[in-house]
């Protein structure tokens, strides 16, 4: 496979291991075995009831983190193999990118970070990290998953300066303003072009959002307009898969040509020449950049902003914060488990490891686990 990479690709022999040395994988290269500890893992799993858009009972067709991280991967992949990049290293970084995630999406991470005010604070990729490297229980000789590093460089998207040190090796680059692999810059963008185009198909599945007002922006209108012109008479339904198939398309295209041109230009001999540059290579072009801009602002304004989604998410935000308060003030009402680690944490760190405990048994929740813990704590006729 080394072969066929190119040579400021992530492999095997320039990867730099993992934190506790294991033998090498057989039948499979490193980033492979990366990618197969996190579909084995509990927190992949539970994405499949947490929240993207819409709370997951809200309707069985919407996406949700898991749909979502696959979708990711998908486009990711198709992206590093024509730029001649390691998949596996990117459909590692893609499906591990929300292990960390809260439920009930944005509004819960912001919600969850909120709580955590003076106790360190929470975000969703440095929660990913954590659950990676130390909260997932699954192996005899380690805690985590023990994934490798370019893994783990690829799932730390953002980082505070003030926290980056803590993170040795991994938080490097945010105190230094170097780049990540180009593998982890694909998933990054694949990331985003997954969750603005589906956005755009849930919105208008829910009526939240029309084909109308969505032409106000250049990107959907062209596609539209193109579709259109091709088959004038396509249903409703088909005619939003294929603008969106069109849209994605488009914006792959566009990526890996504009990278090509980046990477030509560059030149870089190696994965460290990458991360030695002072901005990602992997990039759309401007214009492509601008129209993808344009789509993001309309669905802030139209979509996440909608009254209903408000709804929603303001009801989730009070079951986070009252969660939060009722396990931090009573550490008891934790399952065992979490009530021995947070006798250690206490000792250690007092009460910010109490509260970095309870935002770690949150956080974990899926959008119905968390309403039914809630219903448990704050509704009379459920004593158990």
């Amino acid at each position: 496979m080394t072969d066929t990479l190119a040579p400021y690709a992530a492999s095997d022999e320039r990867s730099r291991g993992r934190r506790i040395p294991e033998s090498p994988p057989q039948y499979r290269t490193e980033f492979q075995r990366d990618r197969d500890r996190i579909i084995h893992s509990s927190a992949f799993r539970r994405l499949e009831y947490k929240t993207q858009v819409f709370i997951n009972h809200e309707g069985d067709m919407f996406r949700t983190r898991l749909t979502h991280s696959i979708e990711v991967a998908q486009i990711g992949r198709t992206v590093a193999r024509a730029l001649g990049l390691n998949e596996a290293l990117v459909e590692s970084v893609s499906l591990a990118h929300d292990v960390g995630h809260t439920p009930f999406g944005h509004a819960g991470q912001d919600t969850l970070n909120e709580c955590m005010t003076g106790y360190g604070g929470f975000e969703h990729n440095l929660q990913s990290l954590r659950v990676v490297d130390e909260l997932e229980e699954r192996y005899a000789e380690f805690n985590g998953l023990n994934l490798t590093f370019e893994t783990r460089e690829g799932i730390l998207k953002h980082c505070p300066k003030s926290r980056a040190k803590a993170l040795g090796e991994v938080g490097e680059r945010f105190l230094t303003g170097g780049q990540p692999s180009l593998e982890a810059q694909i998933a990054n963008v694949a990331d985003g072009i997954a969750y603005n185009n589906h956005d755009v198909d849930d919105g208008l599945r829910a009526g939240l959002i029309s084909v109308e007002q969505l032409c106000e922006t250049t990107f959907f209108r062209e596609e539209y307009e193109a579709v259109i012109a091709a088959y004038p008479d396509l249903p409703g339904r088909r005619l939003v898969y294929e603008i969106v198939r069109r849209m994605i398309g488009r914006q792959v295209v566009d990526l890996v040509e504009s990278s090509k041109l980046r990477l030509s230009r560059a030149n870089p001999a190696d994965i460290d020449a990458v991360r030695g540059e002072s901005q990602p290579l992997i990039r759309f072009s401007d214009g492509m950049h601008q129209r993808h801009q344009e789509l993001k602002r309309f669905l802030y304004h139209n979509l996440y902003r909608h009254y209903r989604v408000h709804r929603m998410m303001v009801k989730a935000q009070r079951v986070m914060r009252e969660l939060f308060a009722a396990f931090l003030e009573d550490v008891r009402l934790l399952p065992p488990p979490y009530q021995a680690v947070v006798s250690r944490l206490e000792i250690e760190q007092g009460l910010p490891g109490r509260a970095r405990v309870v935002a770690d048994y949150i956080a974990g929740m899926t959008d119905r686990f968390a309403l039914a813990e809630h219903r448990k704590l704050f509704s009379p006729p459920e004593l158990t």
